[in-house]
C-alpha cells in the first residue's frame, strides 16, 4: 500500500540539489531512503520492552544478547527466533496469538512514550524544500508503523515502504530494490540511512550507498557502510545539527557500488 504525498513547491530562496552541488562542490543523491526504529525515531528502547513481554509470554527471561538480535528484523524472523530459543513450537495460532499481543504492546508504548531523534524534522523540512524525494523504509509493519510515520510527518515523504509491502524484509534486499524502483533511479544514485546490522546489509545488497547511525559500538557496520562517526567525528552518532550540504558532502565520500 503506498502513501505517496504530493511535492510542495520549493520554498523561495532555497536551493535546488544541482544549485547546491554547483555551490559547494559536492552533489546530491537521486533520493533519500530512511530507516524508520532507531533512526528517525527513538524507538528501540520501546521495542526492547515490548521483546522482553513477548519473551515472558513464551517463558522465556530474554538475555540483552538475544535482543539484540532482533534488532532490526523483519517482524516473520524475528517470531521465529524468539519461538526457537524459547523453547516453543509455533503453530499457525500461536503466531498469530503472539502477533497481537507484541503489536498491541508495542503501539501501546508508541502512543505513551514515542520521541523522535533531536535535529531530524529540520533536516528532512530543509531537504524536501530541496526537492529531494525521501521514503521511509522499514522493517515494522505497517499496523505498527502507520502511527510512527504520522508523528514523524508523512509530509516529508514521496512514499513510504514496510515490511509486510515486500516479498522478504531486511536483511534482503527487496525493500531498497522497490524503493529505488518506485522514485524511478539506480540504487548506487540512492543514500540510506539505517542504524541496524540488518538494515545496512540490505542496502548494500540492494547497491545503495549507506551511513550507518549504530547506537553502540556492539552493533556491527558491515564493509561498504560509513558510520556517522567517520563523517562528524566520534561526538556525533545521530543527525542533530547535520544540513542538507552536509549529507550531500557525505555522499560524495561513500563509496560507490562496484556491482
Amino acid at each position: 500500500m503506498s502513501h505517496s504525498t504530493p511535492t510542495s513547491p520549493q520554498s523561495p530562496g532555497t536551493p535546488a540539489p544541482s544549485e547546491l552541488s554547483e555551490s559547494s562542490g559536492d552533489f546530491a543523491p537521486a533520493a533519500i531512503f530512511w530507516d524508520m526504529d532507531g533512526t528517525l525515531v527513538n524507538s528501540e528502547p520501546l521495542w526492547g520492552e515490548a521483546m522482553y513481554y513477548l519473551a515472558s509470554l513464551m517463558g522465556h527471561s530474554l538475555t540483552p544478547d538475544e535482543r539484540a538480535q532482533t534488532i532490526g528484523a523483519a517482524f516473520p524472523d524475528m517470531l521465529r527466533y524468539m519461538a526457537r530459543i524459547s523453547g516453543v513450537e509455533l503453530t499457525d495460532a500461536d503466531a498469530a496469538y503472539y502477533k497481537a499481543q507484541l503489536f498491541s504492546k508495542i503501539k501501546d508504548l508508541f502512543a505513551q512514550r514515542l520521541t523522535m531523534f533531536p535535529g531530524v524534522r529540520v533536516l528532512l523540512a530543509e531537504l524536501r524544500r530541496a526537492g529531494l524525494p525521501m521514503l521511509v523504509t522499514t522493517n515494522t509493519q505497517r499496523e505498527v508503523a502507520d502511527s510512527a510515520i504520522t508523528a514523524i510527518g508523512r509530509e516529508f515523504f514521496t512514499d513510504t515502504i514496510c515490511g509486510d509491502e515486500v516479498p522478504q524484509g531486511k536483511p534482503a534486499p527487496d525493500m531498497y530494490l522497490e524503493a529505488a524502483r518506485r522514485v524511478g533511479a539506480e540504487p548506487q544514485q540512492c543514500l540510506v540511512f539505517e542504524d541496524s546490522t540488518a538494515g545496512m546489509t540490505a542496502a548494500l545488497a540492494a547497491g545503495c550507498r549507506v551511513i550507518g547511525l549504530p547506537e553502540t559500538d556492539d552493533i556491527s557496520v558491515p564493509d561498504g557502510a560509513v558510520p556517522i562517526t567517520s563523517l562528524r567525528g566520534s561526538a556525533h552518532r545521530h543527525l542533530d545539527g547535520a544540513t542538507a550540504a552536509d549529507v550531500f558532502a557525505w555522499f560524495e565520500r561513500l563509496p560507490a557500488f562496484r556491482g
